[in-house]
């Protein structure tokens, strides 16, 4: 089966995504995923050519879809996945 990469905008993690990604790095009590998540976010401040891996994503929407996870984190998280590269069948 072929799959079709089909690239976004030229979307950057920005503001306050940015601050909250570099938070949950930073935090003792952050989990793994969270900052899988944060961190696809943070590398991708200032590249526009950068996009979320398939595992950094799939993090990012476990993140996403934890009631235990933080505002901050769920901020990182959603831009993470707001810069991946969307697939299509």
């Amino acid at each position: 089966m072929k799959r079709e990469v089909i690239m976004g905008k030229n979307k950057v993690t920005r503001g306050k995504a940015a601050s909250n990604a570099s938070k949950a790095l930073r935090s003792q009590e952050t989990g793994n995923k969270t900052k899988t998540a944060a961190g696809s976010a943070l590398s991708q401040t200032h590249a526009p050519k950068k996009s979320t891996s398939s595992a950094a994503a799939s993090a990012a929407s476990k993140v996403l879809r934890d009631r235990r996870t933080s505002k901050e984190s769920k901020s990182a998280a959603g831009s993470a996945l707001a810069q991946r590269n969307k697939t299509k069948k």
